[in-house]
């Protein structure tokens, strides 16, 4: 059973601004927020999403095919995911839209201000 996920951030600051707007779109909120960590889950939920600044006080670095991934109720959400990401300094990974993986998929890929990779999708 997976409890959650964490990703790395250089600069908490820029990651709540970025994390808080994104997250809302898909009814995430901020949970826990303290000096080295950021914790956000569902709006009546528990935190299950960590943006934290690296406990050995090295950079924080993105892993290459590691991708964080969420659920969006409607098409709307996955495309203002992926929106707002791009308004909040995030880089485009892939537009909103249907792919081949599985029938009724739609999803989106952005990167954090971190690089780190975000998928959102609708529920297959």
């Amino acid at each position: 059973m997976l409890s959650g996920a964490c990703v790395g951030s250089n600069d908490l600051v820029i990651a709540r601004a970025f994390y808080d707007a994104v997250l809302s779109v898909i009814d995430m909120k901020l949970h826990i927020n303290l000096e080295h960590e950021l914790g956000y889950g569902p709006i009546n939920g528990d935190p299950n999403f960590w943006v934290v600044t690296p406990f050995n006080e090295q950079a924080a670095t993105f892993g290459n095919g590691t991708q964080i991934m969420f659920l969006a109720k409607t098409k709307q959400a996955v495309e203002a995911f992926h929106k707002t990401a791009l308004d909040m300094g995030g880089v485009n990974e892939g537009k909103p839209g249907p792919r081949d993986y599985a029938p009724g998929y739609f999803g989106a890929y952005v990167r954090d201000p971190d690089n780190n990779k975000l998928h959102v999708s609708l529920k297959l």
